[in-house]
């Protein structure tokens, strides 16, 4: 069975991720800042750092939400960011932080289906995703259709969260993941099942070499993947 947000609703999964980050768009970025310490801006900064040395023009911004990940990208001096996202309250939130920042003419958002993406073949230079892949209602179709639109020779860069395997800290995150972020994220966002479902979710995903072996087997090449912080997240990078 799926992890899904909402268990007692009937629609899919993606449908129910849709709803819930529609929910919490409004505190969505205090949440993530302080939920994980401020932590994640390093790992978007690493990560940018990878793909700065491929130097893409056009970068397709992934399951984008309130668009960190697109702006943090500009550091790659594209001539372009394309953010796509099937919340709407995610991407208003991104959109006035844009327009906010003067950023309107190298980052576009759309609303768009990740697991479909609207776009020709053979189209980015890269493509990137932060903490979104988790949430495909089918992985192995959504990848592929990140590969799909990617340039030959173009980079895939994504973050995503793991599971730490080192005592003590493997103990210690699994407590806060079971019992701090939930209690805090449900106070925060008014949202009784969001902060459930993401340690749930982390603990479904496939993390490290099974990651990397569904890149491989969707058509991607040098897959690789980097541990960050005592393993709570990864970047994973690879090639079409």
């Amino acid at each position: 069975m799926k992890v899904v947000p909402y268990k007692d609703q009937q629609e899919g999964k993606k449908a129910q991720v849709r709803d819930m980050f529609n929910n919490i768009s409004k505190k969505y970025d205090l949440l993530n800042h302080v939920l994980s310490l401020g932590v994640d801006i390093y790992w978007r900064k690493r990560a940018v750092k990878i793909l700065k040395k491929y130097q893409p023009e056009l970068i397709l911004d992934i399951a984008t939400g309130t668009g960190d990940f697109a702006i943090e990208a500009l550091a790659a001096n594209p001539k372009k960011v394309i953010g796509v996202d099937i919340s709407e309250g995610m991407l208003e939130i991104g959109k006035e932080k844009i327009k906010a920042k003067g950023l309107e003419d190298r980052i576009e958002m759309r609303l768009g289906d990740s697991e479909g993406l609207l776009f020709e073949d053979n189209y980015f230079d890269a493509v990137i995703v932060s903490f979104g892949v988790r949430n495909y209602e089918n992985l192995e179709k959504g990848l592929a259709d990140m590969c799909r639109v990617l340039k030959p020779g173009g980079r895939l860069v994504i973050i995503e969260f793991s599971k730490p395997k080192i005592f003590p800290f493997k103990q210690i995150y699994n407590a806060y993941f079971r019992f701090v972020l939930p209690a805090v994220g449900r106070v925060i966002s008014k949202d009784q099942s969001a902060y459930t479902y993401l340690p749930e979710s982390v603990n479904a995903f496939p993390d490290g070499e099974k990651f990397t072996k569904i890149l491989d087997k969707v058509g991607y090449k040098e897959t690789e993947c980097i541990p960050l912080t005592f393993g709570i997240s990864s970047i994973y990078t690879a090639t079409k």
